[in-house]
């Protein structure tokens, strides 16, 4: 009897593990369903945003992006045991992630701006992941999904912004390397005289390459490394200056071979190697900065847990591995709930079905109304006055290759001059509708290059007769190059609104096009020369003088608040 008892609990057993295997088969293959209907609906969401970052990835900046997908699957799979031992606990904390997600995606979309969309892709990411896994296995996985942000390359305004100021530093940090070393050298902005050539500081030689490189690279090294927090931040935190300091050594490098070797050593080949031997010798720091880390004792022992699904914990202290006192049921063992119905465990859980109405909503409504018209110019620019008050102007024109890699639709250049021969260098674009890819640049990202640097920035209340309110705020930038000044207005007249910045562009692109089914604006920018023979306040004066002249001649020609008037 007792034999024929242990029998029957035996296939018992067996039966119940059979039940729950066929039951985890089930749900393995109504899982892979759900992401078959998942993927399509974000591929079809975030597609131009998608192929628009791997055409960006081509860049040499961002060529380690290729690298990061694979890296992020490897520390999935790395957290493998972790995972399987962990159960999966619907949640519905992932909403919140999920539904700002979609929220930026609607700012990124209608305010045209690429980043958000990608933030916006890694939080329904995330949101997703947290419905449908629950928060432990979420904690497990954290750092792979951290990872993904390191795949965005960074906004044009932002990048272009963060590479000139780089670009000066170098430059700055060179000339004295130079100098140290005893040469004679003389810096204007970007460009470094030797007095036997010129070295113009570019943007590839701005270093940013490098130090977005090692910064992701440092965030791995940082993960791997056991240590205290301490060590970790610090090892983060010093591959800016790092970076930096090499770049300003290789400028240096180049000016001394210069010399003997001429113009090659500056491009081409010796160019791009002294670039990789830079980051090779960056990175050997960084690996002997952790070196000299570890020979620093914490005042905490170092504890890593690893978990086994058959052996239980592995706890590591200090180098030394020892079972630990923590056990974990094989999956064999754990009950799992036997799932007879497939096609209910389908509609399981809930949230699935909230997230993929929100996900093919929010897709219909995409590819199904059109958030921008493309409204028209007033006036063609080529019917701009040359005459306005006491100014004659010469037109001016551009390259087209300029105006491809601009994407505005018209644009105007004028020289203008007063009685004196005084010039104003007047410039406006155009934009009939502002899309991903096809928005309007800010001169802050570009006037401070080929040398100029900004003395004084900030913005300008001017007041302007017949302008609606009577008063209107500029951006103002006082710049130099060496002996030479120039003085510069520019703003942003934005469907009947005055704007200042990029980050108001954005926001009001976003807005206008959900309200108006309008993205249609434009650039101004006016540069004048301030004379040896004049003050600063005599160019303010001019400068200030033609705005006001010229203002209500461009209200004809761009569209204001209401379309056609």
């Amino acid at each position: 009897m007792k034999k024929l008892l242990n029998n029957t609990n035996q296939l018992t057993r067996l039966d119940g593990e059979a039940i729950n295997l066929r039951s985890l088969l089930i749900i393995k293959r109504v899982g892979w369903v759900k992401i078959a209907l998942y993927g399509p609906l974000l591929v079809g969401l975030y597609y131009s945003a998608l192929t628009f970052m791997v055409r960006l990835w081509d860049r040499p900046e961002y060529n380690y992006c290729y690298l990061v997908p694979f890296v992020v699957l490897y520390l999935i799979w790395e957290k493998r045991r972790e995972l399987i031992v962990t159960p999966s606990v619907s949640s519905w904390m992932g909403v919140i992630p999920f539904v700002f997600g979609l929220a930026f995606f609607w700012l990124g979309e209608l305010g045209g701006e690429y980043l958000t969309l990608y933030f916006s892709s890694w939080l329904v990411v995330i949101g997703l992941c947290w419905l449908h896994l629950g928060w432990q296995k979420m904690k497990i996985i954290a750092f792979a999904l951290f990872m993904i942000l390191t795949m965005f390359p960074l906004p044009s305004f932002l990048y272009n912004k963060i590479s000139v100021k780089l670009q000066l530093i170098s430059s700055q940090l060179g000339v004295t390397f130079l100098q140290l070393y005893g040469m004679s050298a003389y810096r204007e902005g970007n460009v470094i005289d030797l007095g036997f050539a010129q070295l113009q500081v570019v943007e590839a030689c701005s270093g940013l390459r490098s130090l977005i490189s090692l910064t992701v690279l440092s965030i791995l090294l940082a993960y791997f490394f056991k240590a205290a927090f301490w060590k970790r931040f610090l090892l983060l935190i010093s591959v800016l200056p790092l970076s930096i300091f090499t770049n300003s050594m290789r400028i240096a490098i180049t000016g001394v071979l210069y010399e003997a070797w001429g113009a090659k050593v500056a491009e081409g080949f010796f160019h791009g190697f002294s670039g990789w031997l830079i980051f090779m010798f960056s990175l050997a720091v960084l690996l002997f900065e952790i070196w000299i880390l570890k020979k620093i004792p914490s005042r905490k022992s170092s504890i890593s847990v690893s978990l086994d699904p058959e052996q239980g914990a592995l706890v590591q202290i200090e180098g030394h591995t020892s079972p630990a006192h923590v056990q974990t049921k094989p999956l064999s063992k754990q009950r799992l709930k036997p799932q007879t119905r497939s096609l209910l465990n389908f509609f399981r859980p809930p949230q699935f079905i909230v997230a993929l109405f929100l996900l093919a909503g929010t897709f219909a409504l995409s590819q199904g109304f059109e958030f921008r018209e493309k409204i028209p110019i007033k006036r063609s620019f080529d019917k701009f006055p040359i005459h306005v008050g006491e100014w004659i102007g010469t037109l001016q024109s551009m390259e087209q290759r300029f105006i491809d890699e601009l994407n505005l639709t018209d644009y105007v250049i004028i020289d203008y001059k007063d009685r004196l021969g005084r010039e104003i260098n007047f410039y406006v674009a155009y934009y009939e509708s502002q899309r991903k890819g096809e928005s309007i640049h800010s001169p802050e990202t570009c006037l401070p290059g080929s040398g100029w640097t900004f003395e004084q920035a900030g913005t300008k209340t001017l007041a302007i007769p017949g302008h609606s309110g009577g008063l209107m705020r500029v951006n103002r930038a006082f710049m130099q190059k060496g002996p030479y000044k120039q003085l510069s207005y520019f703003w942003f007249p934005q469907r009947g609104r005055v704007l200042t910045n990029a980050y108001q562009l954005k926001i009001f692109a976003f807005w206008d096009a959900l309200t108006k089914q309008r993205t249609d604006g434009a650039l101004v920018r006016v540069i004048t020369p301030v004379y040896e023979s004049e003050g600063l306040e005599d160019a303010e004066a001019r400068i200030q003088a033609f705005t006001k002249s010229i203002v209500p001649v461009l209200d004809e020609y761009i569209p204001g608040k209401d379309v056609g008037k």
